[in-house]
């Protein structure tokens, strides 16, 4: 599949005259709790020739193939990129930390990461992640029968959000590293089951609701909601960022 990704790249580059400066995978074979019929879901940052920045008229900011059942295939354009870096966009810092890299070498994504503890903004991302666990524990946990993958879309943005309260840092993307966190076995243990039932089944698998862990991601998200006003939430100037965006484009 990586060919074929690769492959698509390419043909994206050549259909657009851009450059593709950086390309990794965002979903859950990222996250670390793919389904054996997960899509694959490819994302990357791409840069026109300087004098597409220079027209009087906006044009769009994103690209893209058609979505399929295998493949999901965009990017957004550098300024876009740069300007949701600045926003401390937390799908953005997840990308620059995705394991699964199909294209680099640019030095793009480098100079970011080496940007992320200066910009991002620990108020906003456990807001975003905060948001995201509450939302999908409200939504789809409460009913007689949940879908299983849904359990991970609240617990690894649960574990995001205590990751920035606790350490104040950027949390990893990677759901195995933000895991640590957490200390009871029994948590862990169920966790692991339900990673084993998530490798043999397909993304529409439907199992009873489980308290402990719908209990424990109440008690969390309390916990997060209570600190997330304290945490900083510093601005800056773009001035780093336009030299990035300028070297990228030439």
């Amino acid at each position: 599949m990586k060919n074929t990704i690769l492959q698509k790249l390419l043909e994206l580059e050549q259909a657009h005259d851009i450059k593709i400066l950086y390309a990794c995978e965002s979903g859950s074979r990222a996250w670390g709790f793919a389904s054996p019929d997960s899509d694959f879901d490819v994302r990357f940052i791409y840069a026109h020739r300087p004098d597409h920045y220079l027209s009087i008229t906006d044009s769009t900011d994103v690209l893209g193939l058609p979505v399929n059942e295998v493949l999901d295939i965009g990017g957004w354009d550098i300024r876009k990129a740069l300007m949701l870096f600045l926003k401390s966009n937390s799908t953005l810092y997840e990308w620059l930390q995705s394991p699964i890299v199909y294209r680099a070498g640019t030095g793009f994504a480098e100079e970011l990461r080496g940007l992320m503890p200066k910009y991002y903004s620990l108020r906003s991302g456990g807001n975003h992640y905060w948001s995201m666990a509450n939302n999908t524990l409200r939504d789809d946990l409460q009913t007689e029968q949940v879908k299983l993958k849904r359990y991970f879309y609240a617990l690894r943005p649960a574990l995001a959000c205590l990751w920035i309260t606790e350490k104040q840092t950027v949390p990893p993307m990677e759901f195995d590293k933000l895991r640590i966190l957490i200390s009871d076995e029994n948590i862990q243990n169920t966790m692991d089951d339900l990673l084993q039932q998530k490798q043999v089944a397909n993304e529409k698998a439907f199992i009873a609701p489980v308290n402990l862990l719908n209990n424990w991601l109440s008690a969390t998200l309390e916990r997060c909601r209570e600190q997330i006003p304290g945490l900083p939430a510093d601005k800056h100037l773009p001035d780093e960022l336009n030299t990035i965006f300028r070297k990228h484009i030439s």
